[in-house]
């Protein structure tokens, strides 16, 4: 197993090209699935959770040829002969549940495992289900798996999500591109993913409008072409990027990716003090003064996106005076805090809100990653912390975070993967 050395204390500055988003090119992978003809799909990022999505669409018998050098997949939806999504696969990778709405649409019969809880939230499937029983499929759950069946196609309905889940509302809209009639979904998420993938299902011959909104309609066609789409980038990534940045006092550029992404993000970096200037392709954070704490919570798109939580609470650990974050779509996503306090942080947790006292002084340490973000969280105070930090359980990193130590050492930081001990 891996882990991460870093040795802390050099600003960091220059430019880091950004990657295609892992949450935009997950859904979008799994859209091929509604097509009998080829799929191209652009600017994929190489990480362990698209290996894992090849291999679900392999085990489906779709042929699959990624081709690294220019981060191209190709789909060949005519070969699709199967229906199961194993446990095996769903195990690792919870966004395999997004197959059931393409392969209901498609085929008429879905068999998926139960994706269970982890680490950071349980994240149920019932509001997938709910939704697609309102297009007409009917589910049985059985020896730890959803098995669903819609034999005669899918209807058009109008559904309302309780809230707007993200994974919810891209298995709804896959499902509904097929179904016959028209459907009305309420409530949606409209992060920049769910539009992303309203676009490389138009580029397909479907026939949608509202994404980004609060309502999206959708006109079932009878099939669908194969697609030529380029993935959004990666807004995650980036704010990290930019975080890592301002932790060592430096300043640094992403490329490709405009504001229009993370204005919430950019606007707490810029209440914070940092120094915020955009092009149409690039942003750039530079530390230009002391930090001055923040109140943030964590909300649906447009508001604060959770899986930035992480990172920001170890940027503010150097700002001066008291901050607090509340975090409000997961329940258990402040693993990372006690990894902190190992490092010098000082950071109280009451319920569902962390308060984070600062400046101080951060020290390597020996810390554990618990989930993906808290990973990238780790390695933001292991930037800024005096001496050397070692981060174990890398593996999660590189679920979502494309070369990370050769990007960050491109920009002045000395980060080392290494062979645990």
């Amino acid at each position: 197993m891996d882990r991460l050395r870093i040795v802390g204390g050099n600003a960091l500055s220059g430019s880091v090209e950004i990657s295609g988003a892992k949450n935009a090119a997950l859904p979008i992978l799994f859209a091929a699935i509604l097509s009998e003809q080829k799929s191209i799909i652009r600017n994929v990022p190489l990480l362990a959770d698209i290996n894992t999505t090849l291999k679900v669409l392999d085990s489906l018998g779709l042929g699959t040829l990624f081709k690294l050098e220019n981060h191209t997949m190709e789909i060949d939806g005519s070969t699709l002969n199967a229906h199961e999504a194993p446990y095996e696969l769903v195990s690792t990778m919870r966004a395999s549940v997004l197959v059931l709405g393409p392969l209901l649409a498609r085929k008429g019969i879905a068999k998926v495992s139960l994706p269970g809880g982890c680490a950071i939230g349980a994240r149920p499937v019932d509001i997938h289900l709910m939704a697609l029983e309102k297009l007409g499929a009917t589910f049985t759950i059985e020896n730890g798996y959803i098995e669903g069946h819609a034999p005669n196609g899918l209807v058009g309905a109008k559904i309302n999500f309780p809230f707007p889940s993200v994974g919810a509302t891209e298995n709804t809209l896959m499902a509904c591109v097929l179904a016959n009639g028209k459907s009305e979904i309420h409530n949606v998420a409209r992060e920049p993913e769910i539009v992303d993938l309203a676009i490389a299902l138009r580029s397909m011959g479907a026939k949608i409008s509202g994404e980004g909104s609060e309502t999206i309609l959708v006109e079932g066609v009878k099939s669908l072409t194969g697609m030529n789409h380029g993935v959004a980038p990666d807004r995650i990534e980036a704010a990290t990027f930019l975080c890592a940045g301002l932790m060592t006092k430096g300043k640094v550029t992403v490329t490709g990716i405009s504001a229009d992404f993370m204005q919430s993000a950019l606007d707490f970096l810029s209440q914070a003090g940092a120094k915020i200037s955009s092009t149409k392709d690039s942003i750039t954070a530079e530390y230009v003064k002391e930090l001055t704490p923040l109140n943030i919570v964590t909300e649906p798109f447009p508001g604060f996106p959770t899986d930035m939580q992480a990172q920001f609470m170890a940027l503010l650990t150097q700002a001066n005076g008291k901050s607090i974050i509340s975090e409000t779509i997961f329940e258990n996503r402040f693993m990372h805090v006690p990894e902190l306090i190992r490092l010098g942080a000082k950071i109280k947790i009451k319920g569902n809100e962390a308060t984070i006292e600062g400046p101080v002084k951060l020290t390597g340490a020996t810390v554990m990653a618990t989930d993906l973000r808290a990973s990238a969280c780790l390695i933001i105070a292991g930037l800024a912390a005096k001496g050397e930090t070692f981060i174990k359980r890398v593996y999660h990193l590189d679920r979502g975070y494309e070369q990370i130590e050769q990007k960050l050492s491109q920009i002045g930081a000395k980060i080392y993967r290494e062979k645990d001990k």
